[in-house]
């Protein structure tokens, strides 16, 4: 099939290279435009943009998908993984196959930007990658095919989503070639089981140490890497790595860190959790203990 592809971060890279090296005739990439990275705000393609350009291919980078409207002309099907904008009514059916969307979640579970976040927040078992037909709603389309996996106890949500991305690239290379010979047929998702995954900000991954320690352990895994679980030590915000659940430790007052037997660990609403690595702004992530090792104080978490 002659396709185009639109997709924006790292979780995208692996169905457009799988597009790539199959039979089908990528014909353009549409990307989001280049953003300022870093402190110094240099102006940077996405990883999409970067892979496109490595295969030669001619990529598209409009501010509205509007404004490049007539390159779908011809166009047997789009595959979408995460390109951040919305795909306007009238061209949704441009393409004789529609916009088929690679999803990382199992719909209609998770619907919206962070389904893998969420997932792992809520501490689901399983989890897994759909493809379904773009419609005018968020995620809301005519599911296409699915697979799915176990979600790892201590698996964070860089790591599951690496491994979404991956099987991702497979199922949309399968997803096109059953829409292609008729043995697809689109189903409507099912009305229950519905639930939704907004945008994780910044606010949301602070640490509430009222909370108990597993629905710590999961928020932290959540947010990590980004957009990074974090705390306040007194004037100073802290980032925390993944932490482990000490089910042995219950006299730590609530926020509280302390040494135990070479382990930091911080008080929480129910037992204390152990604590990885710790950054402090400005600084490079250091060992939970070497931190500690570091302060003469009483150490608190707010």
């Amino acid at each position: 099939m002659r396709i185009a592809f639109a997709g924006t971060p790292e979780a995208a890279v692996p169905t457009l290279r799988a597009l790539f090296e199959s039979s089908h005739d990528v014909a353009f990439v549409v990307t989001r435009p280049d953003a300022p990275v870093g402190r110094g705000q240099v102006m940077t393609p996405s990883p999409v943009s970067e892979v496109a350009h490595e295969f030669g291919c001619r990529t598209l980078k409009p501010t509205a998908l509007r404004d490049i409207a007539s390159e779908f002309d011809g166009i047997d099907c789009v595959v979408v993984v995460a390109y951040g904008n919305l795909v306007p009514r009238e061209l949704l059916d441009v393409p004789a196959h529609g916009w088929i969307n690679v999803h990382f979640s199992l719909l209609p579970h998770w619907r919206g930007a962070a389904p893998v976040q969420h997932a792992i927040m809520a501490g689901d078992d399983v989890t897994g990658v759909s493809t379904f037909r773009l419609d005018e709603g968020l995620d809301t389309g005519p599911m296409l095919a699915y697979l799915t996996t176990s979600i790892g106890e201590r698996e964070t949500s860089s790591e599951l989503l690496a491994r979404l991305a991956n099987e991702g690239g497979a199922l949309a290379l399968a997803t096109l070639a059953g829409v292609e010979n008729g043995s697809i047929h689109p189903l409507h998702q099912p009305l229950d089981g519905i639930s939704h995954a907004p945008k994780i900000l910044v606010s949301d991954a602070r640490i509430n140490w009222q909370h108990p320690a597993l629905a710590i352990d999961r928020k932290v895994r959540a947010v990590t890497l980004e957009p990074g679980a974090w705390t306040m030590c007194g004037d100073s915000r802290i980032k925390l790595g993944p932490v482990g659940v000490r089910n042995d430790i219950t006299d730590i007052a609530t926020g509280v860190v302390e040494v135990r037997e070479k382990k930091v660990v911080v008080g929480t609403g129910s037992t204390a959790v152990e604590l990885g690595t710790v950054h402090e702004a400005g600084r490079k992530p250091v060992d939970a203990l070497v931190w500690m090792n570091n302060r003469r104080e009483l150490t608190v978490f707010e």
